[in-house]
């Protein structure tokens, strides 16, 4: 009975030392360059990570929380500019002269 009991306390003295409660609070700066760093090998590019508090409502990609989840780090894709193009009014083509020959001898 006694081993039942030291057993029992034992493991649920380990279960509560490693709930994420006890873990280190890490600072949003150091999730954010962690994930940087992912996105940098993957070769992503073209995006934006904004830290928000945990509250914010957003349809955006969540990729990390920080600050003993009191915030949240999101993944927001940014439109690749798009070249100019030559419009055509702007400059427009001379047409080809096409030169016809009369051969309507009869």
């Amino acid at each position: 009975m006694k081993k039942h009991v030291l057993t029992t306390s034992l493991v649920v003295s380990l279960m509560l030392s490693s709930t994420s409660g006890w873990a280190a609070i890490t600072s949003c700066d150091d999730i954010s360059d962690k994930i940087k760093t992912k996105l940098a090998h993957k070769e992503v590019k073209d995006y934006a990570l904004e830290v928000v508090s945990k509250d914010t409502e957003t349809s955006l990609r969540v990729v990390g929380v920080c600050e003993g989840g009191k915030k949240k780090i999101i993944y927001k894709k940014i439109k690749a500019k798009k070249t100019e193009k030559t419009d055509k009014s702007e400059n427009p083509e001379e047409p080809k002269k096409v030169e016809k020959s009369d051969k309507s001898e009869k």
